[in-house]
C-alpha cells in the first residue's frame, strides 16, 4: 500500500464531508428543460447538474486538502491556499511580456529553466511594484529546499486560457525570487485525472504556451509526485469505497427528483 491507513482515513472521511455537504447545501439553478425531463428522467438531469456542480467545487473542497495529505512526511512541509508574495520588480514585469509575447507569436519556444533564469537574473532590478498574484493551489517544498507551487485545474481547461496560466506561473516565480534570488523554484499547472483516458492526455493544445516536461503534471504524474508511486490508484480506490458506502444516500438524494 503507497498510502499509509491514516492517510487513507482521511481522504476518505474529507470526501464524505465533501458529498455530504454537497447533499445538504446544493441549489440547483432553475433550468426548464421539458423535452430533456420526459425523454430522460428528472433524476437523470439532476444528477447531470449534480456531478457538474461536485466536479467544479471539488478542486478547493477536495482535491487541496487531498494533495496536502499526500504529500505529509514526504516533503519538509505541505500548504494550500497560500500567497506566493506581494513584490515584483518592474524589470521582471517587462521579462514577463517580452517572454509572453514570444510565445504568443512563437518566435520563442517554452523553456522553464531559461525562464526561471531570466528572471532570476533581474528579480530585483528597477523598482519593486506590490501586486496580487493569483493563489497557489498547492505549495510543497522538499527536504533540500526545491519549492514547487501547483495551480489545479479542471481536466479539460480551454486552450484559450493558457496564455493566462502561463502568465500566473512566470508572476509566481518573479515574486518569490523578488524575496529569495536564490530560490530553486518550480511552477507548474496539475490537471487531476485524464479525461482522454486510455490515451494519452491531448496536450497539442497547449504545446508552445507550456514547457510540457516543466510546467504540466496530469493524473498520476500530479499524485505520484506528491503521494508516492500508486496513489493516483490508491486515491481512486478510495473513492470507490466511498461511493460503494454511501450508495444508499446518494440513490436517497436523488430518488427525490422522481417525485412529481
Amino acid at each position: 500500500m503507497t498510502i499509509d491507513s491514516d492517510k487513507i482515513a482521511r481522504i476518505e472521511d474529507s470526501l464524505r464531508n465533501t458529498l455530504r455537504d454537497k447533499f445538504q447545501n446544493y441549489a440547483p439553478e432553475p433550468a426548464y428543460m421539458p423535452f430533456q425531463a420526459r425523454l430522460l428522467g428528472k433524476d437523470r438531469l439532476a444528477l447531470y447538474s449534480f456531478i457538474h456542480s461536485l466536479t467544479t467545487s471539488f478542486g478547493t473542497s477536495f482535491y487541496e486538502p487531498a494533495a496536502v495529505i499526500l504529500a505529509e512526511n514526504r516533503f519538509a512541509s505541505a500548504t494550500r491556499g497560500c500567497v506566493a508574495g506581494s513584490q515584483i520588480s518592474e524589470s521582471t514585469l517587462h521579462i514577463i511580456q517580452e517572454l509572453m509575447d514570444g510565445l504568443t507569436t512563437t518566435s520563442l519556444s517554452p523553456n522553464k529553466s531559461d525562464e526561471v533564469e531570466k528572471i532570476r537574473v533581474v528579480c530585483r532590478d528597477g523598482i519593486m511594484r506590490r501586486v496580487k498574484p493569483t493563489k497557489i493551489d498547492v505549495m510543497v517544498e522538499t527536504f533540500s529546499g526545491e519549492i514547487y507551487l501547483f495551480d489545479i485545474k479542471t481536466a479539460k481547461p480551454n486552450a484559450g486560457n493558457f496564455k493566462d496560466f502561463k502568465r500566473t506561473l512566470l508572476e509566481w516565480v518573479g515574486v518569490v525570487l523578488a524575496s529569495n534570488p536564490d530560490a530553486h523554484i518550480n511552477t507548474l499547472i496539475a490537471i487531476p485525472y485524464n479525461p482522454y483516458e486510455p490515451e494519452p492526455y491531448n496536450r497539442w493544445t497547449i504545446r508552445g504556451m507550456l514547457d510540457l516536461e516543466h510546467e504540466l503534471k496530469v493524473a498520476a504524474e500530479f499524485w505520484d509526485f506528491l503521494g508516492g508511486d500508486g496513489a493516483y490508484q490508491e486515491l481512486l480506490n478510495c473513492f470507490e469505497r466511498v461511493g460503494v458506502e454511501l450508495r444508499s444516500e446518494i440513490d436517497q438524494y436523488f430518488s427525490r427528483f422522481n417525485r412529481g
